[in-house]
Formats: structure tokens, C-alpha cells, sequence
């Protein structure tokens, strides 16, 4: 049976930990075995309906919004989305926390049971299986990882996640992580990059949307994802969320 979801069993995991020992963050390249991580890509690529999340300012009175696949397609619906990603760019240029990129939330799918059995929840059951986990609590040193959580993600042209920290931890979140499916090509200058900012704004590390690298930062801390400009050609696909500890 062919599988879905490998880990590389050649990962140096010692020393992928000191290095989040010593900066809170670690990249880890080629974590899945080649062959899994192209059905991966092949799935978000080829066999994922699209919504879009939104976010236009900072505190409760302006909450994230999430789009189903299908709201384009609604009447009006295109309006709507294209009036959030509107207010998004206004509350950007005010300098207030916004964001907008395609995803599918992998969770609300599942719960809504919008395709029952089909990879995207297979998907999460692998995030949730002791491989994975046991990835994440060896590398972070953090043995209390019980779950992971999950969105697909899709960073077209004019898409970007502003600066913010997750500094929600009261919701459990230990660990934020990224899974990268971009295109090995993936240019500098196509934006995507998960960079993580100082107290004065300056960029202190920053990570390239490498395919098949998987990205894990404590949090709370600060960092965004940088714009994709227009000119970009393809999509920097991942599949993102966070680890908890309930």
C-alpha cells in the first residue's frame, strides 16, 4: 500500500534539537521520505477546494473570517471576499495586524464532515500519530506535545500573514509549525518567507518556503510571512497549525 506521510528516517535529530535549544526555531529539511512528501503536494496541489482567510486589524472587533470553497460561487459571495481582502489591505496599510491567503481548514472540514475519509483527514491523523509527534517532542525538548491542530495553506500572488506573535497560549499552543510543499524552485524574490522580527522590527532569521522542510517555532514570538508579489508564478503550498499541549 503506498504510503501518505513518512518521516525521513535520516533526520539528525540531535542536532536539529541544540539549535532549537539555543534559538527557540529549527528548520528541518527533507523530513519526509521524497515519495510522500511529492503525494503531499500532489494532494494540496491538485485536490484541494480553496477558501480564503481573512483578517482585517488588531482585538475582538475585527476577527479572523473564514471563506468556504464554494462562497465564491455563491451570489454575492465573490463580493464579499474580495471586500475582506479590501479591509484587509486598508487595515495593512494602517500599520494594524492583517492577512489574507487561501487555506483549507482541515479541522472545520473534518468536524463539518465536508469530504469524509479523504486525504486532507488522513492528513491529520498523521500530524496526530506518535511519528510525528515524537519528531516534535524530540526536537523542542517539550514531552508534554499531545495534538496537533492543521490548515492547509496556499500563499498566491498578493497574499501575506502580518506581523503577529501567537501569543494566544492559553489556547494550549506550544509549538507553531509549517510543513512546505512550494515548488523546489522557489525564488527569493517570490516572497513567502517566514520571517521572525526583534522588539525593534528588524528581521533576525528568516526561512525560505523550502519543498519538503518542515519549520517549527515556540510561541509566543514574533514573525509574518512576506507578501507575494504579483509577478510570483506559482503558489508556496504548506500545511501549517500548532502543537499543544491540550
Amino acid at each position: 500500500m503506498k504510503k501518505l506521510f513518512e518521516i525521513n528516517p535520516a533526520i539528525d535529530r540531535a542536532a536539529c534539537a541544540r539549535r532549537f535549544a539555543e534559538r527557540t526555531r529549527v528548520q528541518i529539511r527533507e523530513v519526509l521520505t521524497r515519495e510522500t512528501a511529492e503525494e503531499i503536494r500532489m494532494i494540496l496541489s491538485r485536490g484541494t477546494a480553496w477558501g480564503m482567510a481573512v483578517r482585517a486589524g488588531d482585538g475582538a472587533a475585527n476577527p479572523p473570517q473564514s471563506f468556504h470553497p464554494r462562497k465564491g460561487n455563491m451570489s454575492g459571495g465573490a463580493e464579499q471576499v474580495n471586500h475582506a481582502a479590501m479591509a484587509a489591505h486598508e487595515a495593512s496599510a494602517r500599520g494594524d495586524y492583517a492577512f489574507r491567503y487561501a487555506h483549507y481548514p482541515i479541522i472545520d472540514a473534518l468536524n463539518q464532515r465536508w469530504d469524509p475519509d479523504g486525504p486532507h483527514e488522513l492528513l491529520l491523523e498523521y500530524l496526530n500519530a506518535p511519528d510525528f509527534l515524537d519528531l516534535a517532542r524530540e526536537v523542542t525538548g517539550m514531552d508534554d506535545l499531545v495534538k496537533a491542530d492543521a490548515q492547509a495553506t496556499l500563499y498566491a500572488p498578493n497574499h501575506y500573514l502580518g506581523r503577529h506573535s501567537d501569543s494566544d497560549v492559553a489556547e494550549g499552543w506550544r509549538v507553531a509549525y509549517v510543513m512546505n510543499f512550494a515548488p523546489d524552485e522557489w525564488h527569493p524574490d517570490w516572497g513567502g518567507y517566514l520571517l521572525f522580527l526583534d522588539q525593534d522590527g528588524d528581521v533576525v532569521e528568516g526561512f525560505r518556503p523550502r519543498f519538503n522542510a518542515l519549520n517549527l517555532f515556540a510561541v509566543p514570538q514574533t514573525h509574518l510571512v512576506s507578501y507575494v508579489p504579483p509577478f510570483a508564478p506559482m503558489g508556496r503550498l504548506a500545511i501549517t497549525g500548532w502543537l499543544r499541549d491540550r
